[in-house]
């Protein structure tokens, strides 16, 4: 019999240590979640700053030097020897 009342005891044991171990594992997956959702809305804010600071693609257009075309005959082009 008094095996029993050890058995019994000792799963009583063995459940409240899975219960508080289950109760902090919840609270760190909290934390972590929390943690998640403000790193990725410091992201977004963070690339929205980096995108306002580029350049757009029409600055890009307009710091780029003019092109000068210039039309050369076949006939004056000499060939290598």
């Amino acid at each position: 019999m008094d095996l029993l009342w050890v058995v019994a005891g000792s799963g009583w044991l063995l459940a409240l240590a899975a219960l508080a171990t289950a109760r902090r594992a919840a609270r760190r997956l909290d934390v972590l979640t929390e943690q998640y959702w403000a790193l990725k809305y410091e992201h977004g804010e963070l690339k929205a700053r980096v995108k306002g600071m580029a350049p757009t693609p029409e600055e890009l257009e307009a710091s780029r030097p003019a092109v000068q075309q210039t039309f050369v005959p076949l006939a004056n082009v000499k060939r290598p020897s």
